[in-house]
């Protein structure tokens, strides 16, 4: 496979399902959950949250509208939220220690109707030092679940994440959004260009791999961490929505989004057809090491995510269609699910040796 080798000359038709449907937690989902330690009961759910009184839009420090809300809930209601939110973020970040509570308050909470999962962001403060950190609190929806865990066995991110019935707490996961790092810091002199267009190449690997769709620039992060002699770069997604539910195989291709472009034009001119093949290479073959190393954790989320219905008949035929062909091949014919696309898909492209045991 070779990619970036000139611009896609679709980038600017790609539309994703403004409306995907959220798909419910199975028995056999939450049984996975539950084994593997991502269930836990919580002090305070999603609709808890919405019971908020007002809200003003929340500005960046440019004065830019950032498309989040702060919102204001009644005194009485607040002090509740706070302690249950602080307990929340002791069992993410803790695992329950509540001892570090007392020094810990919930000072901002903002909500996003953009996107499905509509979130809630929590600001919580040390009142010792004034650091904070953040986390999420969203609708529990499946195939953002299958992406989070997807994320976590085959990439080199753990994610962190706990579900209490149809509540989804997330750890907030820090970077420079792709849209802002493009615009404000691409072009930079200090930036190592070179490095930004590798680590792209291999997010787009990664993404298509595992079949993860919808990577427009304000879906992922750029985590950049300074090297003893320059800047070293990890694109990271965020947003796991669209984990394997749209019919289009170009969907799952970061390169083919129209706000994406400036890297993708990056990687076309910095980078030669075999330095192209060697990182898509190397990409692949981690992430088939991490499937051997988890082989039987993912065979048990392929297994519950092949039995749940993740996306329309018509758009499972479609990728099966639009993947026989990319392939060259028939064997997607079998699949009967977009959990037996994705498991097939991984097969294909990580091989034998990828195989959950």
């Amino acid at each position: 496979m070779t990619f970036f080798l000139s611009l896609p000359h679709h980038l600017t038709v790609l539309e994703i399902s403004r409306k995907k449907p959220s798909y419910p937690i199975t028995p056999a989902l939450r049984e996975y959950l539950r084994t593997y330690d991502r269930e836990a009961p919580l002090p305070v759910s999603y609709d808890d949250l919405r019971h908020f009184s007002s809200s003003f839009p929340l500005l960046d420090r440019t004065g830019r509208d950032t498309l989040w809300q702060t919102v204001f809930f009644e005194p009485q209601a607040l002090r509740e939220l706070s302690q249950g939110l602080t307990q929340v973020y002791a069992l993410l970040k803790t695992a329950g220690d509540l001892s570090f509570t007392e020094h810990l308050v919930a000072d901002r909470i903002d909500y996003c109707e953009f996107g499905n999962s509509r979130p809630f962001r929590v600001r919580i403060v040390n009142l010792f030092n004034d650091n904070y950190d953040y986390f999420y609190v969203k609708r529990a929806d499946a195939s953002r679940l299958y992406g989070l865990e997807l994320e976590h066995l085959l990439s080199p991110n753990s994610m962190n994440f706990l579900v209490s019935g149809d509540t989804l707490i997330e750890e907030h996961i820090a970077g420079i959004p792709g849209d802002d790092f493009i615009r404000l810091r691409l072009t930079q002199p200090n930036i190592n260009r070179v490095r930004i267009a590798k680590e792209f190449v291999k997010f787009n690997e990664r993404c298509f791999v595992r079949l993860l769709g919808d990577m427009r620039a304000y879906n992922y992060v750029i985590d950049v961490t300074p090297d003893f002699e320059d800047e070293q770069y990890r694109v990271r997604a965020i947003d796991f929505d669209q984990q394997s539910y749209e019919g289009r195989r170009v969907m799952y291709l970061p390169q083919f989004f129209k706000d994406n472009a400036d890297v993708v034009a990056l990687c076309a001119q910095l980078l030669k057809p075999e330095t192209l093949r060697q990182y898509q290479t190397e990409e692949r073959a981690l992430m088939a090491r991490r499937a051997r190393a988890e082989r039987h954790r993912l065979r048990d989320l392929l297994e519950v995510m092949r039995g749940h219905q993740l996306a329309p008949p018509e758009k499972v035929m479609q990728l099966k269609a639009e993947l026989n062909r990319y392939h060259k091949t028939d064997v997607f014919d079998k699949c009967d699910s977009m959990g037996d696309i994705v498991r097939q898909n991984l097969w294909l492209m990580l091989g034998a040796g990828a195989k959950p045991a």
